[in-house]
């Protein structure tokens, strides 16, 4: 009964930045995992038994999975994700093109010029579509 409790931990500078080290550093790890995986799902080359393969690998041996995957494959990584942002970007461009419609107002006009050249449309009928088209 007579030693004396401390209620406060003495927490040193240098605990604190190694503390946050490895915190940061088990986060990295997650995002290179995750990441690993995630590029074992993208590869449309590898095949089913393949992607099962690998995603065992890495699985059951996180560490050494994942390494022996980032040397293997590594470089092939950087490229689907390059293909996969681009197939996104093209998705996007044509989802607004599909939204948006893609006729411009240089288009409609060359149009109604082509239409009145061809004599479908009268000179009147040209200059009404003509201002509708411009206001």
């Amino acid at each position: 009964m007579g030693a004396h409790v401390q209620l406060a931990y003495d927490y040193p500078v240098l605990g604190v930045f190694l503390s946050i080290m490895w915190f940061f550093l088990w986060v990295l790890w997650l995002v290179v995992l995750f990441r690993a995986v995630v590029d074992i799902f993208r590869d449309r080359e590898l095949s089913g038994w393949g992607k099962a393969g690998w995603l065992l690998f890495v699985l059951i041996l996180p560490f050494l999975g994942v390494l022996v995957y980032l040397i293997a494959r590594g470089r092939g990584m950087g490229e689907r994700e390059t293909r996969h942002a681009q197939e996104q970007q093209q998705a996007f461009d044509a989802y607004v093109r599909q939204t948006v419609g893609t006729t411009s107002s240089a288009d409609e006009l060359t149009r109604l010029s082509e239409l009145r050249a061809q004599g479908e449309l009268t000179d009147a009928e040209f200059e009404r579509a003509k201002e509708k088209i411009l206001s």
